[in-house]
C-alpha cells in the first residue's frame, strides 16, 4: 500500500508499518475489491484523513469508532463524522449530540461534520479505515485493526495526558494498548440507539474531557460547531 499520510509527524512514526506483510496484504485486498467493481468508502484520498487532520504531537483527545459509514457521500475519514448536507443525522451521531446538549447545552444538530473538533486536537479514529459501499463492517479483520492499534499505542507512548474515549465493548477492548498511568480513559456504552440507554445517556463525556484538559493545563475543546 502506498503511503498517503501527508502529516509529517504521523508519516515518520508509521513509516515502517507500510512495509510490513499485513499492510501489503491489506493493499492487495483493497485492490482486488476495486477490480471486482466494488466501491470503497471513503475515497482513497481520505483514508488517512483523521491523521492528516490531527498531528500526533497535537493529540489531546482520541475518540475511537469502528468503521466508516457505508453510505456514499457520508464517510470522510473521521469517526462518527459525515459530510454535510446530511438529513437525517446518523443515529449514533444524533445521540452524541443529544448527550452534548444535556452535558454542556451545546446544539450541533445543524451539522454532521466534526472537522472543527479534529482541528483542535481530537483524533477521530476508526479502528477500520475503509468499508464497502452498502456493507457495514465489510473490511473488518483485513488488517486495518493492526494498523490502528499501532496508532493508539503511539498516542499512548508519545503523548502526555490524553483523554481516550472508548464507547462500547469493541472500543473498550483497546484499553489494553493505553498507559492508564499517563492518560485518562473514559468508558461508556456505545451511542447507538441499541445501547445508548445502558449508560451512555448521562455519562457527560464532554465536560469530563474539558475538566481533565484544564487540570493538565491544556486548552479545552470548543465542542460548538460553527
Amino acid at each position: 500500500m502506498k503511503r498517503k499520510i501527508r502529516d509529517s509527524s504521523w508519516s515518520k512514526a508509521l513509516n515502517s508499518e507500510f512495509s510490513k506483510f499485513y499492510m501489503q496484504e491489506l493493499g492487495e485486498f483493497l485492490n482486488q475489491e476495486k477490480r471486482e467493481g466494488k466501491t470503497i468508502l471513503p475515497p482513497k484520498n481520505l483514508w488517512f484523513h483523521a491523521l492528516n487532520s490531527t498531528p500526533l504531537d497535537e493529540v489531546k483527545v482520541l475518540i475511537l469508532g469502528q468503521d466508516p459509514y457505508p453510505t456514499k457521500g457520508h464517510a470522510h475519514g473521521l469517526c462518527f463524522s459525515a459530510l454535510d448536507p446530511i438529513e437525517p443525522l446518523p443515529k449514533s451521531l444524533n445521540n452524541i449530540y443529544k448527550e452534548l446538549k444535556s452535558d454542556l447545552n451545546i446544539d450541533n444538530s445543524h451539522s454532521a461534520n466534526l472537522s472543527p473538533w479534529a482541528e483542535q486536537g481530537v483524533l477521530l479514529l476508526n479502528a477500520v479505515l475503509t468499508v464497502e459501499e452498502g456493507v457495514a463492517n465489510a473490511h473488518k479483520g483485513r488488517g486495518w485493526e493492526q494498523f490502528t492499534d499501532k496508532i493508539i499505542e503511539l498516542v499512548s507512548s508519545e503523548c502526555e495526558n490524553v483523554v481516550f474515549v472508548l464507547w462500547g465493548a469493541y472500543a473498550q477492548k483497546k484499553s489494553r494498548l493505553i498507559d492508564e498511568k499517563k492518560h485518562l480513559i473514559l468508558k461508556a456504552p456505545h451511542p447507538s440507539p441499541l445501547s445508548a440507554y445502558r449508560g451512555f445517556w448521562g455519562s457527560k463525556p464532554f465536560s469530563k474531557i474539558n475538566a481533565y484538559l484544564e487540570q493538565e493545563a491544556k486548552k479545552p475543546i470548543n465542542w460548538q460547531l460553527s
